[in-house]
């Protein structure tokens, strides 16, 4: 018997089908596998390509299919391939589709449970997103004060707080790659004496399906002094930071250049939550 490897004529037994770069194509193909049985599919490429992946997407989630979706290369720090292949509008376009599940892991702890999250659901389409730059993996523990990776399945937890049990002075919220740059900011904010709270919301879904009682435990509507981080378009955010809430994003296309230096043009920096939150 041969080893899994590729699917060919010559090896049924193979698991991995190149689909080539036809995106639509692969999306379709996971759909079809999930919908016969006996599958559980899983597709990959860039995030930007869910634009040609956006029919087979919202087809799994109208036919309550459990199709698997892992997106790379998220956001505008892809850097030097150029703003056509960094994604802006994405995150927004994918949390519109009704029966989607959208979860955009900080690092690998969170993605371990992403993935578990995934497949958990099995009356729709999940998309992983991931990053290209490179992440810390925090150390979670008493010592850190950080919470465990379990809470991703939730969809958003206390990532970490300075003063547990006081009600915060303000709230930063981030997503993904970006959860860094709220976690760096709050921790200078707590050096100042501010009582701080840094949640994680990698899926919304996710979150929007825990009761009420876990919700306001996490984001207490009596703190209106909020921030959101994430590299995408402020679409929808509302919900989360309201009227008085502040958002550190991305409204334009990307650009070309080294990913520290977009991010010090576009404002994804530690200093400008910090000007933000202040």
């Amino acid at each position: 018997m041969k080893g899994f490897g590729e699917f060919q004529k010559n090896n049924y037994a193979g698991r991995n089908l190149h689909f080539g770069i036809r995106e639509h194509g692969m999306g379709g193909i996971v759909a079809g596998l999930a919908y016969y049985g006996g599958f559980l599919p899983y597709g990959s490429t860039f995030f930007v390509f869910t634009d040609y992946m956006r029919p087979p997407i919202r087809l799994s989630a109208l036919s309550k299919i459990q199709s698997l979706f892992v997106f790379t290369h998220d956001s505008i720090f892809v850097g030097e391939d150029g703003p056509t292949h960094e994604p802006v509008e994405h995150l927004a376009t994918l949390r519109a589709i009704p029966n989607s599940t959208v979860i955009r892991p900080a690092d690998a702890n969170e993605t371990s449970y992403a993935w578990f999250a995934a497949l958990q659901n099995k009356t729709g389409p999940t998309s992983i997103i991931l990053s290209r730059q490179n992440l810390p993996v925090y150390d979670r523990g008493e010592a850190t004060g950080i919470a465990c990776a379990s809470n991703v399945l939730k969809g958003g937890y206390v990532f970490w707080e300075n003063k547990k049990g006081a009600t915060p002075d303000i709230l930063l919220i981030g997503t993904g790659s970006e959860l860094e740059q709220a976690f760096e900011a709050g921790k200078k904010l707590a050096e100042a004496g501010k009582a701080v709270r840094v949640v994680s919301l990698p899926s919304w879904e996710l979150f929007e399906k825990q009761d009420a009682a876990y919700k306001e435990s996490v984001l207490p509507k009596a703190v209106t002094k909020r921030v959101a981080v994430e590299a995408g378009i402020k679409l929808g955010w509302e919900r989360y930071i309201g009227n008085e809430g502040q958002f550190v994003g991305v409204e334009k296309f990307g650009a070309s250049g080294p990913a520290p230096q977009i991010a010090k043009e576009y404002g994804l920096t530690v200093e400008n939550v910090l000007a933000h939150a202040q």
